[in-house]
């Protein structure tokens, strides 16, 4: 017969009914090492930690942590809401070396410093996210309707730094009157056409060339503000009706234009959409330029 080479396991010496064997099986070793080391953790965190309730308390555990509470250093014992205080201290000091330097700076000269501008774009796109995402998107692509792309060449009041430093300080409010009151319908639809035949989609020459009339005319005087070729004017934020940028007018996928009916709709009823809240208040005039230099390299700063 055939020797079995199964090695035998061993047994706990306890034998029942004669042949019924106890078997002996160990756990691994290594498990046995970890579990020792669980235990030995658990002890080790729980005099560094808070971890064990006491009465109406708990162990406050050995580690300590020092914050700055109202301008005094102070010394608490060890948990997440100290510890996330002082990490922000922590990058506020970090980032305070930049904020001293760009304190007595220009614009100019914070665009020409690679390192500041790696922190600006850096601590830009977090105050970019924070303060101007809501309306501009997080890329700065614009919101058609609500807030215009910071990422063309395209501005209502201004691309350059100071401008935008400005647009953020003071904020802006475009605003164009309703001219259904004072227009007949067939004077709207020229008015109309003759935006379209300014960005290259007028399909009724002779609509638009009243249109045209209108626009120059002293009765309804669009000119004044959009300017006699019609390229808008940035000191009061009145958009250029010459490109394909298009703001507050829905715009036709197909047509890639708005239609008649949109501008019919903006000439009648007016706008009053264009409305960014000053930020002077609410950011330091240092986040105020970090942001206006932001803005500016995002790809359409003039």
């Amino acid at each position: 017969m055939e020797k079995s080479h199964k090695p035998k396991v061993e047994t706990t010496g306890h034998v029942w009914d004669g042949d019924l064997a106890e078997y002996n099986n160990p756990l691994p070793t290594w498990w046995v090492w970890a579990f020792y080391a669980t235990v030995v953790f658990a002890v080790v965190y729980w005099f560094l930690y808070p971890a064990w309730p006491v009465g109406k308390g708990f162990t406050t555990g050995l580690l300590q942590e020092e914050v700055k509470v109202n301008g005094q250093t102070v010394s608490s014992h060890w948990n997440t809401r100290v510890a996330y205080l002082a990490d922000m201290q922590e990058g506020r000091e970090a980032q305070s070396k930049f904020y001293n330097q760009l304190n007595g700076m220009s614009l100019e000269q914070i665009s020409a410093n690679p390192e500041l501008m790696g922190f600006v774009r850096s601590a830009g796109k977090t105050l970019f996210g924070d303060n101007c995402a809501a309306c501009h998107r997080a890329g700065g692509q614009g919101n058609p309707g609500v807030a215009p792309a910071l990422v063309d060449d395209d501005w209502l009041y201004g691309g350059s730094l100071e401008k935008i430093q400005e647009t953020i300080t003071s904020g802006r409010h475009g605003f164009m009157p309703a001219f259904g009151p004072a227009l007949r319908p067939e004077q709207i639809s020229a008015l109309a056409e003759y935006e379209l035949s300014l960005s290259g989609h007028s399909k009724d020459a002779r609509l638009a060339q009243a249109g045209e009339a209108l626009f120059h005319s002293n009765e309804v005087g669009c000119f004044g503000c959009h300017g006699v070729a019609g390229k808008g004017n940035q000191m009061i934020g009145a958009p250029n009706l010459t490109d394909n940028i298009w703001v507050w007018a829905k715009v036709d996928p197909k047509l890639k234009s708005p239609s008649r009916e949109t501008l019919e709709a903006i000439i009648t009823n007016g706008l009053n959409r264009g409305v960014m809240p000053s930020w002077e208040g609410r950011l330091s005039p240092d986040q105020i330029k970090i942001l206006a230099l932001y803005v500016h390299q995002l790809g359409g700063g003039q």
